[in-house]
């Protein structure tokens, strides 16, 4: 099928033409988004060949970032999935940063974070479009002009002496928890936040659950257990038991 060939061939090239001005341009914010996260299959070559590795393979930074659509969101397939799975198993010694942001000001600063550096790293980012839309999706105008990026958010709502069950999760299934935790009244269980999960924010994750003792540790997402963050979640945090 042409058009089917086109479409791939389309995010190949356009891909690889970000990824080039990006490099020309290391001041630049540099975007490239795909209509759906799925679509970055057709652009998988320029991904494993040059966004993970050229900083290791020609000691070359760039600082594209990639906006993925990600969400299972009844639309079905190649419509759900940008396989975040895929660019964890990419993700090691510090190549590239993979984030999942839940608030507007922390995706802000996410951006502005890419071109405050004083160096350069690729970064992906899951994007749902449910959440350009959702009702409690929205910050002040405070956390934009001041503060900066939160690779982890704790649950604002939580009271740690009567937590007992604490929640991790990343992106917009947090908004799915919450709702679920409204309606059924839960008081004793916290919803934190993984808003960066590579490189893994082991300092701040470590310092929030320092908070919460004597509780049970639950991950959370959407997508099947072959998909999404949990096989590299258990990996990260091997000596916790989830």
């Amino acid at each position: 099928n042409f058009n089917i060939y086109n479409s791939l061939l389309s995010e190949f090239g356009v891909l690889g033409f970000e990824y080039g001005y990006a490099m020309s341009s290391p001041r630049a914010l540099v975007l490239w988004e795909a209509q759906f996260g799925d679509f970055v299959n057709g652009a998988q070559v320029i991904i494993d060949q040059f966004i993970s590795s050229a900083e290791s393979k020609w000691q070359r930074m760039n600082g594209l970032v990639m906006l993925l659509p990600h969400g299972y969101e009844g639309q079905g397939p190649e419509h759900s999935s940008c396989r975040p799975e895929r660019f964890l198993q990419l993700s090691a010694e510090y190549n590239m940063i993979v984030a999942n942001p839940t608030t507007p000001a922390n995706f802000f600063h996410l951006l502005r974070r890419q071109v405050a550096w004083p160096f350069r790293k690729p970064c992906i980012v899951f994007s749902p479009k449910s959440l350009l839309r959702h009702p409690l999706v929205v910050s002040p105008v405070k956390e934009f002009t001041s503060g900066t990026f939160a690779e982890v958010l704790d649950d604002p709502s939580a009271s740690p002496k009567d937590i007992r069950r604490v929640v991790l999760c990343s992106g917009k299934i947090y908004y799915d928890l919450i709702e679920a935790q409204q309606k059924k009244k839960v008081k004793d269980t916290a919803i934190i936040r993984i808003e960066q999960l590579h490189p893994f924010p082991e300092k701040q994750l470590k310092s929030i659950l320092k908070r919460y003792k004597d509780t049970k540790l639950v991950w959370a997402q959407e997508e099947p257990a072959n998909m999404g963050c949990l096989s590299y979640i258990l990996r990260m945090m091997s000596k916790y038991e989830l």
